[in-house]
């Protein structure tokens, strides 16, 4: 990963943390995109701590807001001579349905929308650095799910769990699409299910997933394992031709059939063309 730039969403707990932090260890140059400063600076102190003097970086932004993800995507696309890696990690759960000032149901929002415009931001600068890797965080959590296109925001009947379930199916409809669109430019797109892993995840949920997730962590595994079929996806030379698939302890397994469906990844492709035209 010598002389490589990755850029990461996500990446001030959990595998997003443990993920860069090993990149970097192994020569790479992080830029990562973060919400809360306080965070922030103890990621970037730790980045500087184990691989100095690479000139790492942070850029701050709600990733749950259309303009602010395409304002950051479009700066770090802009201020980047080249992009190798693109890690689409942030995301959440919430027990009640939240709508951001865009219009979009929360879960959508942060878990789909922000790889889809992150992704659509840097794709130029992804494809000048080819061959370029955008890694994006699924879950076993899309099995039994399906889109209803006609219902992306949840209005008719919100869980949470459903909510985020067919946001992780989502990641999995787009990586597939993306890995279509960006493969004659020399971009692969690959996706993952990291394990349950003990971390912040539905810390701000609400609800009971808040209350009963700090029980459940007591069985889950280090984030330092979580993160790496992560690791492994934006490394290693074994996967630099692979492109469109679903990884489960750096196995490429098959997903669901309905995440399978490339019709259906198409549909949402272009869905979410249209509400991001009016940022990019």
């Amino acid at each position: 990963m010598k002389g490589k730039t990755v850029v990461a969403t996500g990446a001030t707990s959990g595998i997003g943390e443990q993920a860069v932090l090993a990149l970097a260890r192994m020569g790479a140059r992080i830029v990562f995109v973060a919400r809360d400063e306080k965070r922030a600076k103890a990621t970037l102190d730790k980045l500087e701590s184990v691989a100095p003097r690479l000139r790492h970086g942070v850029h701050l932004a709600d990733l749950s807001s259309m303009a602010e993800t395409c304002r950051v995507g479009l700066l770090i696309a802009k201020s980047e001579p080249r992009v190798d890696v693109l890690i689409n990690n942030a995301g959440a759960m919430f027990a009640d349905r939240r709508v951001t000032a865009e219009g979009l149901e929360l879960t959508f929002a942060l878990n789909h929308m922000a790889y889809f415009l992150m992704t659509a931001a840097l794709d130029e600068r992804l494809a000048a650095s080819a061959p370029a890797r955008v890694v994006s965080t699924s879950s076993i959590a899309h099995q039994g799910m399906n889109l209803d296109f006609s219902d992306l925001q949840s209005e008719k009947g919100y869980n949470g769990w459903r909510a985020y379930g067919r946001s992780k199916l989502a990641n999995i409809l787009f990586t597939r699409e993306a890995a279509r669109r960006l493969a004659s430019v020399g971009v692969t797109a690959n996706c993952f299910h990291p394990g349950f892993v003990a971390s912040r995840f539905g810390s701000a949920s609400g609800g009971w997933t808040s209350r009963l997730l700090p029980l459940a962590r007591t069985f889950a595994i280090p984030p330092e394992q979580g993160a790496d079929t992560l690791v492994y996806l934006a490394s290693s030379p074994e996967v630099a031709h692979v492109t469109g698939a679903y990884f489960v302890k750096r196995k490429a397994v098959q997903p669901s059939a309905a995440a399978r469906d490339d019709a259906a990844a198409r549909k949402l492709w272009e869905a979410s063309e249209a509400l991001a035209k009016p940022f990019l």
